[in-house]
């Protein structure tokens, strides 16, 4: 029974650790008040050898956790699971198993939010959090899913090799690293195409013409125009099927901008066409890999998700693993303000580590609850590390 509370109190400690971070000296004055306290048991003596806490401050406004852990009859496995303070949403913190591994130092990663691409599931806000918990030396960063590099570009690694199984994405970012004029035109073109007339017809028409020839002068300007940043395909015919959004897009010069910003930081980025095994078998020891893919419980209908296997993903991060190469992955957490737990069925001693990342309201459900409040659709992602930190 001591044994398993000890256990069980370090994680708790750990995950009041990696929120405190968050607040500073009052994270610090916040943890060391903080009773360590079972819900459904007696209160036993508080393990003498805490995990180390943190040593660096982030400057997000993520909310802290409270001490007291509930009980969720619909968690999944041996999860403990936690309320952010103020509401009712649970996050979970996982129990693994304690093994004699090596900590790798957190990195310090400044807020980077002026994306390049809007996108389901674009990381943008909190990127900088998700690449805070990356290892502080890494010889070669893969991003196997890069999707709208919103954690790439944060990052700005000195050397990267970026991804994905989707052309039109990948001639955008290829375009991007060796001739970023060209971008910043197709986005220009099609710009002032959409003023020339009804803002919806034209855009049905830049619509049409990508669903004829899909390519990534289309895909650019679509993606930054479409409501909500949603680019959804049909399953039987891949055609792009999002709507005209109500925003006017960026204005061409604002963009310009932030193709030059974006040229810059992913300057030491190759891009390739490949699928994720492909690009993964490739990376060994000293090397970091962050996968982001598409989450299966709520993107089936974006593209690739409709073939891909998540665990699949489990065997190739396995792989890297035992060539000495260290895995981050971002997943689904929690859906309606913490009242779903998604059942992720985690391969045992896979994964070393798991971090909560608020995500806040979900972009997808906006798009389906036009008009309505999302106060009960926030969402929380896992980042799972095959490492400590």
């Amino acid at each position: 029974m001591n044994d398993e509370w000890n256990t069980e109190s370090q994680h708790m400690q750990f995950a009041l650790t990696t929120t405190a971070r968050h607040l500073g000296e009052s994270g610090a004055e916040f943890l060391d008040s903080m009773p360590v306290r079972r819900k459904d048991g007696p209160n036993p003596q508080e393990a003498q050898d805490p995990p180390p806490r943190c040593p660096d401050v982030c400057a997000c406004n993520a909310p802290r956790l409270t001490g007291v852990p509930n009980r969720n009859p619909n968690a999944v496995g041996s999860h403990l699971w936690y309320t952010l303070a103020g509401s009712s949403m649970p996050v979970a913190e996982s129990r693994v198993p304690q093994r004699s591994l090596p900590f790798h130092s957190m990195r310090t990663v400044s807020p980077f939010r002026r994306g390049l691409l809007k996108w389901v599931g674009n990381k943008q806000r909190f990127a900088h959090e998700i690449a805070s918990y990356f290892p502080s030396s890494i010889r070669t960063y893969w991003e196997p899913f890069v999707g709208s590099g919103a954690v790439l570009a944060t990052l700005a690694p000195i050397q990267g090799v970026a991804s994905d199984s989707f052309p039109p994405l990948i001639e955008i970012w290829r375009a991007l690293t060796t001739d970023p004029e060209l971008v910043k035109l197709w986005y220009a073109d099609r710009w002032l195409f959409l003023k020339e007339g009804d803002k919806t017809t034209q855009y049905e028409r830049i619509k049409s013409s990508y669903n004829r020839k899909p390519n990534g002068a289309d895909l650019l300007f679509l993606c930054r125009s479409c409501y909500g940043g949603i680019v959804r395909f049909r399953k039987k015919d891949g055609f792009m099927s999002t709507p005209c959004g109500p925003h006017n897009p960026m204005h061409p010069s604002k963009f310009s901008s932030r193709v030059d910003e974006w040229s810059e930081r992913v300057a030491g980025t190759s891009f390739h066409l490949m699928d994720y095994r492909e690009a993964m078998i490739e990376a060994s020891s000293g090397d970091f890999v962050y996968c982001d893919p598409p989450y299966r419980d709520s993107q089936s209908i974006l593209y690739g998700s409709q073939s891909f296997e998540l665990s699949q993903l489990y065997q190739v991060i396995d792989d890297c693993k035992s060539r000495g190469a260290l895995v981050a992955l971002s997943i689904d957490g929690t859906k309606k303000s913490g009242k779903r737990i998604v059942d992720l069925h985690l391969p045992k001693n896979l994964f070393e580590q798991e971090i909560v990342i608020d995500c806040g309201r979900s972009m997808l459900r906006r798009f389906q609850m036009r008009g309505q409040t999302l106060e009960r659709e926030r969402v929380t992602d896992r980042l799972l590390l095959t490492y400590t930190i």
